[in-house]
């Protein structure tokens, strides 16, 4: 519990205040899940062990899962459970144009294969990402990321023909269903 007293208080002090439209709120509501102490609740959410399996991929697939986006289970991806698979999900984003909800893709450890992969949050004063995602201490959290490590950012296209547009393209009867306040009018 203190990990999220923590974060929810870093968050209201050290960024600039966004609209939350999109995986962010979904995300959000795991905050503190840790491998080990929570490890049942959170295999249940990402059908694969957190202590034996890395699970930052899993995390980003299980959120977009719960909010009807496809994920990498969805388009065939060879490797869903790699965070550097994420680089070819969605459209490709420029740095200067990162929105909250967006998918960042990291470099780790000394493998060309190996990444971390988590959702785009906020900026602080000081130009560090905050990133929310599984697998950050062993946890689901939020932790401070350089800008200039991302190796991609992706997000979900726009579905420019609906009725009423959103950030994720659904239409009004989609909005009514899944309830009007998870999205953002654009």
């Amino acid at each position: 519990m203190k990990n999220i007293v923590f974060s929810t208080a870093f968050f209201m002090a050290g960024c600039m205040p966004l609209p939350v439209p999109n995986s962010t709120i979904t995300a959000h509501e795991y905050i503190g899940l840790h491998e080990y102490r929570q490890r049942q609740e959170l295999t249940e959410l990402l059908e694969v062990d957190p202590v034996r399996t890395e699970w930052c991929a899993a995390f980003v697939n299980a959120i977009l899962e719960l909010d009807d986006i496809p994920n990498l289970h969805d388009i065939e991806s060879t490797a869903p459970l790699m965070a550097r698979s994420f680089l070819s999900w969605g459209i490709p984003v420029e740095p200067e144009n990162i929105k909250r909800g967006d998918i960042v893709i990291f470099p780790r450890g000394n493998q060309g294969w190996q990444g971390h992969v988590g959702f785009y949050y906020g900026k602080t004063d000081s130009g560090k990402w905050v990133i929310l995602g599984g697998n950050q201490a062993n946890q689901v959290r939020y932790d401070l990321y350089n800008p200039s490590r991302a190796i991609g950012i992706r997000r979900y296209p726009i579905n420019t023909d609906s009725p009423k547009r959103t950030l994720w393209g659904f239409n009004p009867v989609d909005l009514e269903r899944q309830g009007e306040n998870k999205w953002e009018d654009h």
